[in-house]
């Protein structure tokens, strides 16, 4: 008997049947990004793709959706599936809004199962949202089509052979993270519609000789296949920095509740990663901002709750005496629990918190409510008025026209 390879296992996992609870999840997470695409709107980038995509809303539409670093996030894969899922899939005009998220819920399911494998030589180098989301959008597409297990295969081979992207970006000022998104849609939603049509791909694309283990991993970690679709395991962001701040954020937050000021100086312990990519204590724009452990704590300890403005040019230099009270250092034990758990210990004087999970996880959820609220918030900052917020809940979380949220995504972006 030929042996089954990684992709086929997983198309397997993939033709399970959806239940209404977790399309209800899915509307969640579309609304969710629906937020993100519209707060914005106005930024460098928005300002930038709106001007020469007039004519292609949703080529607008896939490069915002993580500009302001509130996409949702699945922690143990360390990667944001929204951005990548919901642009390749609600493009489709003319298809029922329940295939739209039967094909999203594979999308994610995908995507988290392909990036949770990667190790930490992957992580190192490449950007997991890009590497596995195009995996992701080859899986939504293909599924979109009513494609059969080796359809699936071949789309999930095609699309990891020219997967990837680089975290050289996080080094230099440039837009290169949006394009990671862009080229994983446009590439992975390629895949998907050739494999339909019948063009193969390597079965053995992830662990074969020449695929993306043996390229990018030194240890992948062996791929699961849980009972519940992993969609309702992606957290959701309720700050505008990068996840790896938000441990600190909460932890900062609660030593506040708890004690009302923070007026010593404040000694951050976080895992490693955390520190790798958020340890910024003199941030110059708004990205290095929202990658900064240092102004994420000063903003908490000097004003409460961080709002998006905390992390504009303009408001950046505010909180420079606050960064310089900030001491950040990785510890041990928390790098132990990452990336199954996001946590940090924050200490003013003799007060210190510490926290496991962080608002928005699993553990640690934020209801319904809450994810409507922070969407409303987004389409707000965005320049939009409140019955484009309303609009855009009802759309979503109870609608099932396709071409109405077409609609509303070219009166946001044209």
């Amino acid at each position: 008997m030929t042996q089954e390879s990684l992709t086929e296992k997983l198309a397997k996992h993939l033709m399970r049947s959806i239940d209404d609870a977790t399309r209800q999840r899915a509307r969640l997470h579309l609304l969710d990004w629906l937020g993100c695409v519209a707060g914005a709107r106005q930024s460098k980038v928005g300002c930038l793709v709106r001007s020469y995509s007039a004519d292609n809303i949703f080529g607008a539409s896939v490069m915002l959706g993580n500009v302001l670093e509130m996409d949702d996030i699945h922690r143990s894969s360390i990667l944001h599936p929204g951005p990548v899922i919901w642009p390749t899939l609600i493009s489709n005009s003319k298809v029922n809004m329940n295939r739209i998220l039967d094909a999203a819920v594979k999308g994610y399911e995908a995507t988290i199962a392909i990036g949770a494998t990667f190790d930490a030589k992957h992580y190192s180098m490449y950007h997991n949202t890009s590497t596995a989301g195009q995996f992701g959008a080859a899986v939504a597409t293909a599924s979109l089509n009513d494609s059969d297990e080796n359809q699936l295969v071949s789309a999930m081979g095609l699309a990891g052979s020219v997967s990837g992207g680089l975290w050289q970006m996080r080094n230099e000022p440039c837009e290169a993270k949006q394009w990671h998104i862009d080229s994983a849609c446009r590439n992975g939603k390629a895949a998907g519609y050739h494999a339909f049509r019948g063009l193969s791909g390597p079965r053995f694309i992830l662990e074969g000789p020449q695929g993306l283990y043996a390229a990018t991993c030194d240890q992948p970690t062996p791929m699961e296949f849980p009972d519940q679709w992993r969609i309702h395991d992606v957290s959701f962001k309720p700050w505008g920095a990068c996840r790896h701040a938000h441990p600190v954020i909460d932890a900062a937050l609660e030593l506040k509740k708890k004690h009302g000021f923070l007026d010593d100086r404040i000694l951050v312990e976080t895992y490693a990663d955390a520190i790798v990519f958020c340890d910024r204590p003199n941030p110059g724009t708004v990205v290095d901002a929202k990658f900064s452990l240092q102004h994420a704590v000063a903003i908490v300890a000097e004003k409460g709750v961080p709002e998006l403005a905390d992390f504009e040019p303009e408001t950046i230099i505010n909180f420079s005496q606050g960064r310089s009270r900030v001491i950040v250092k990785e510890m041990s034990d928390i790098t132990e629990r990452y990336p199954a758990h996001y946590g940090a210990r924050v200490t003013c004087g003799e007060k210190s918190i510490e926290l496991v999970d962080t608002l928005g996880d699993p553990e640690r959820p934020m209801s319904n409510e809450q994810v409507i609220e922070k969407a409303r918030q987004l389409i707000a900052w965005g320049g939009l008025p409140e019955k484009e917020a309303d609009r855009a809940v009802h759309l979503a979380l109870e609608d099932d026209d396709v071409s109405s949220i077409h609609q509303m995504l070219r009166d946001w972006l044209s």
